[in-house]
Formats: structure tokens, sequence, C-alpha cells
């Protein structure tokens, strides 16, 4: 880049160059467009304008008000404390309703979708997935198996109280290490292992003893998991002919879970949730479809 500081006119074009030259290309002295100059001091006048009459200069402690008082910041304020109050309204009426009746009234129900909706993806979705769908070790809210019900009441009661839990009212239901603990030997965990998975459809080992097993799993799990392996709600004992295994259904994962199982621990609610939220999480997660 070189500088010659002297203006010359063009022979191509016949307009006086600025005396600035790059790599052999002069730089032409032409006068800006008369459309981009109009725009621009429109621009400063719009801008003085705006001086004017909103608030633009900030002060020591303040900043100008401007002559028409216009305060985005106050607009933003009243919008927000306009929803709040029309949230209040329906919030209030969600708590006085009963979950049958939130669902039965469009205008309730809505209102608990939406908010349920909102709640969920805050505080149940990093475990439970963005729709329900769950993971390895965390329910799928979409199925038809409810290790404690699927009721909307027992829906609440999970929400408020959670699973093993510190609160007095949570679900707890714990499985006892049977291997790890030494109650059952290797081999009667593979016995009653092969059982179970022979009873939920999966392929069993060679050679192993089922009658055994199934002595072995009237002894020490049918009070939990019921005679025909069908769970029992009241006590959180999963059903074991289901089509969905929290923690894998394989031969492996049962062998696993009999030998050290794994009690996951859902939080309770009650103390984080307003009760409006915890009705329209209800009704939400309901909606999922593997309610009952």
């Amino acid at each position: 880049m070189s500088d010659t500081h002297q203006k010359e006119i063009d022979q191509l074009s016949g307009v006086e160059t600025t005396g600035h030259e790059w790599d052999g290309l002069k730089e032409l002295n032409n006068p800006l467009p008369k459309w981009w100059l109009y725009l621009f001091y429109a621009t400063i006048a719009w801008a003085v304008v705006y001086w004017v009459l909103y608030p633009s200069w900030p002060l020591i402690s303040s900043y100008t008000t401007g002559v028409l008082g216009s305060s985005q910041r106050a607009e933003a304020i009243a919008a927000y404390e306009a929803g709040v109050a029309g949230r209040s309204e329906f919030a209030d009426k969600i708590v006085a309703a009963s979950l049958d009746e939130i669902s039965s009234d469009q205008e309730l129900r809505q209102f608990a979708m939406a908010n349920g909706q909102a709640a969920f993806g805050d505080n149940c979705a990093p475990c439970h997935g963005t729709g329900g769908t769950g993971f390895i070790g965390y329910p799928n809210l979409q199925d038809d198996t409810w290790i404690w019900g699927g009721t909307m009441d027992a829906i609440q009661t999970t929400l408020l109280y959670g699973i093993r839990s510190d609160y007095d009212d949570t679900r707890f239901g714990d499985m006892p290490a049977f291997g790890a603990d030494e109650i059952l030997s290797d081999e009667e965990i593979d016995q009653v292992a092969n059982f179970v998975a022979s009873k939920a459809g999966l392929e069993t080992d060679d050679g192993v003893d089922l009658a055994a097993g199934e002595t072995l799993y009237i002894d020490n799990c049918a009070a939990c998991h019921g005679d025909a392996l069908e769970g029992i709600q009241e006590l959180g004992g999963p059903s074991l002919v289901s089509a969905n295994y929290l923690y894998g259904k394989s031969l492996d994962a049962i062998k696993t879970q009999i030998h050290n199982p794994k009690n996951g621990v859902m939080p309770g609610w009650v103390d984080r949730l307003d009760p409006a939220t915890i009705k329209s999480l209800t009704v939400y997660v309901h909606s999922f479809g593997g309610g009952q």
C-alpha cells in the first residue's frame, strides 16, 4: 500500500482521486449516494426525536424519562404482574378442584396441561425424558408398567412424597440383596433367575433346575411380586411378566438385580412445588397414556 498524497484526475472515469493508491488501484473521490445521505440524516433526526420522547440519557442516579414517560421495563413488569395474577386465579381453582374435576373441566385441564408441561420440563425430564419415555433405571411414564399404580391419585402421591425419600409418607419398598447379603447362594440365584426368565418369555440357561427356582421364588419373592409374578403395587413389587423391566429385561439383568439390587430414589416434591403445580403435573403425566 502506498499513499502519494497527490490528487489527480482518473483518465478512464474523469473523477478526481483521493490521492490514495493500493497495489496500483487508485481510490476515486466519488460523493456518497444521495439516498444514503438522506437516510443517514433521517436516522440522526429520529435519534434526536427519540431522545426527547423516550428514556435515553443516563444520569448519575437515574435517567431521562422522556416526554412520553414510556418505559419498556415498566411495561414488562406490568405484563408479568398481569400474568401472575391470571395464573393465580387459575391456580386457586386448580387447588380447590379435585383431580377428576380438573380433567373434566376444559378450561382447568388446559391450564393444568400447560402448567404441568412446563413443570415437567424443568423438574422431571432430566430423569424421565422430555416425553416421559424414561431410561434404564428411570421409569417410562408412557407404558402400562406402574410399580406404584398409574391412577391420578397414585401419581399424585408419588409426586408429593417420592420413592424412598426422606418423607414419612414416601413410597418405600426395598428389595433384599439376596447375593450380597448371602441370603441365597450363587446356584440358588441362578435357579430363581432362570425361573423368572422362563415366565417372562426369556431364554434360560441349559441344565438349570427350574422347579427348584420356582420353590425359591415362592419362598423368597412371591410375597412382594405375587404368586403369578404379576406384581403387587401396594408394596411396590414390580410385575415380572410385564413387557418392561426397570433395570433391563434380560437373564443377566435379573441375576444382577437379585444378587445386589438397585433401589432407586425419587425426590418428594411436596416442599418444592406448590399444590397447583403438583396437581398440574399429575394431570399432565397421566395424559401420557400409560396411566390407569
